[in-house]
Formats: structure tokens, C-alpha cells, sequence
């Protein structure tokens, strides 16, 4: 049997409440995340509503998968990195209303790489985090450790390295002989054109 991936199971708490003051006049209710838990056995896989008043509803979403990649180690490392590492939430509204009244906010997939989250921004997607646990850091760092390896920074070659090229973009070269001319002592100024006024000098 192939090794599995490292995971854990998990379900997130989605919140529904009632918006108050001048945002009200365009929208009576949002959607946020409240909070992602470790899987419990009395959770189950389907969601359900654990509590609602007029003000509020929370439903919890169990049941869903949290892997860590190998080739997503950076990504693990850059959320282990800042000084609250969290979970990311991808979650989306339902189409048509199943499971209440009203179409209710459901998460679809749950990471701890900063690279999927900011995929997932990139899309377009609702994407929002809480604080992971201390255990699930340290599980995170633990894979961290073994599989993340810090990009080799390159050395910069030289500017004085680069090829030449001239404005035509032909090969260039330049030399480090001394250039001769008048005044160097190698006689490059004898037998030069005499101007004009040169003889009436000398009389």
C-alpha cells in the first residue's frame, strides 16, 4: 500500500448574521467564517445548523480533508513563518437553497499554504482565515522541516561579464592597448598636414 500524504480531518464553523447600520440598506445578512476545528466524532460529514436566533445563525461543516504536498513545502513554510499561522477557507455560496430557507455559505476546501490561498484570490474565490491551533503548527513545522528547502539564491554574474554588442547588436570587443597620437612620443604627429598659416611662421 503507497504512503498516504500527511492530513487531517477538520470541520469549519460558518456564521450567518444580520447586518445592522447604513451597509444594511443593501444587503441584510453576511457570511464569515467563525472558526475551523479539529474533527470530533460527534461532528459528522453533513452540515447542520447548531444555532440560530434573529440575529444569527452558526453551521458547522465537518468532515473535510487538510494534506500536506511535498512540492508545497514553501507554501507551509511562508504561513509557519508570520507570527499568527492560520488556516485558509475557500467557500462559496449554494447555488439553490438544500439544506435551509435560503441558499447558505459553504466551504469547499480547507489548506495551510499561503500559495493556495493566494491561487485561490487570484480566481476570484472567497477566501478568508482564523488562527490554527499550536498542535497543528507544530505538525505543519515538523513537515516543514524535512521537506522544505530554501531556494539557492544565484550568484549575479558581473556586469563586466556581459558580451558586447554594438548598436546593431554585432559582437563588440575593446582593447586594452594604449592608443597612439600626437603628443604619446611615438611620432604619430610627423609628416601631419601643415595648416595654412604654419610657413608664414617661420618666415
Amino acid at each position: 500500500m503507497a504512503d498516504q500524504r500527511p492530513s487531517v480531518e477538520v470541520a469549519v464553523v460558518m456564521r450567518r448574521e444580520r447586518i445592522t447600520g447604513a451597509m444594511s440598506r443593501w444587503q441584510d445578512w453576511r457570511w464569515i467564517l467563525d472558526d475551523v476545528q479539529l474533527q470530533a466524532p460527534g461532528f459528522g460529514t453533513e452540515p447542520r445548523l447548531l444555532y440560530k436566533n434573529e440575529s444569527m445563525e452558526r453551521w458547522l461543516h465537518g468532515g473535510l480533508r487538510v494534506e500536506l504536498f511535498e512540492d508545497d513545502a514553501e507554501g507551509y513554510q511562508l504561513n509557519a513563518s508570520t507570527p499568527a499561522p492560520c488556516w485558509f477557507v475557500l467557500w462559496r455560496m449554494e447555488d439553490e437553497a438544500r439544506l435551509a430557507d435560503e441558499p447558505i455559505a459553504r466551504p469547499v476546501v480547507v489548506s495551510l499554504s499561503y500559495h493556495d490561498a493566494s491561487r485561490w484570490l487570484d480566481a476570484q474565490e472567497t477566501v478568508e482565515q482564523v488562527l490554527a491551533p499550536p498542535e497543528v503548527v507544530q505538525w505543519m513545522q515538523e513537515f516543514i522541516a524535512v521537506f522544505y528547502q530554501p531556494e539557492v539564491k544565484r550568484v549575479k554574474r558581473p556586469e563586466s561579464f556581459k558580451s558586447l554588442t554594438d548598436r546593431f547588436g554585432n559582437p563588440a570587443s575593446i582593447s586594452t592597448a594604449r592608443r597612439q597620437g600626437p603628443g604619446d612620443g611615438s611620432g604619430a604627429g610627423k609628416g601631419r598636414r601643415r595648416l595654412p598659416d604654419e610657413g608664414a611662421a617661420g618666415g
